[in-house]
């Protein structure tokens, strides 16, 4: 049987870019614009956990390595990664004045599609643990889907945020269509033409 390693272990793994980056920042080792470099890390690293998290079906689909156990601790960690980067904005950037706070998200798209995509992760996160997954029954299932909106307003806003075309958002952003894309294409492949459903007919 394949090992696997606990979860708890993705856990702890998973916040060790988090702990490196605010060590940097208490050593002064961010660089010239230090709240730039603590937020913009912290949101790519919530953006590459929902990827990871939207890679687990696929995978499993397509080569059966079955890493379903893994898919609540990297939704949690992306939801962990976007309140701290969104706590760096607020805080630090803004310094919690609530005029500039809603003047930026009324004024800069970004901003707007960055908060909406944050909103999206809100009841995912609130609602990972087993006591709702009984609660909402089959309602569950539909509430998560909304991780794929979520992915794509969050690729979405990094690329918006750059001034510039550096490849890496439009990587991200390519990596979250094709792989919403596969949950759209792969069960109309998996589906039997109409000649091999008749030909099972007979």
């Amino acid at each position: 049987m394949r090992f696997l390693p606990p979860v708890w272990l993705v856990y702890a793994l998973g916040f060790i870019p988090a702990v490196a980056y605010f060590a940097l920042g208490v050593m002064d080792r961010l660089g010239a614009d230090p709240q730039n470099v603590l937020e913009r890390a912290l949101g790519l690293w919530a953006l590459r956990f929902l990827v990871a998290g939207l890679a687990i079906t696929p995978l499993r689909r397509s080569l059966g390595l079955n890493l379903l156990r893994y898919r609540r601790s990297l939704g949690l960690l992306a939801f962990w990664y976007a309140c701290l980067h969104l706590s760096v904005y607020l805080v630090l950037d803004q310094g919690l004045d609530g005029a500039a706070i809603w003047a930026d998200i009324v004024k800069r798209p970004y901003i707007t599609i960055g908060m909406a995509a944050f909103a999206l992760l809100v009841p995912l996160a609130l609602t990972s643990n087993a006591f709702s997954i009984r609660r909402l029954g089959p309602g569950w299932t539909r509430l998560h889907r909304l991780v794929y909106p979520a992915a794509l307003l969050a690729a979405a806003h990094f690329v918006m945020l750059v001034k510039a075309w550096p490849p890496e958002p439009l990587v991200y952003l390519g990596l979250v269509v094709l792989l919403l894309a596969y949950r759209v294409v792969e069960p109309r492949l998996r589906r039997p033409s109409p000649r091999a459903r008749a030909a099972q007919g007979r």
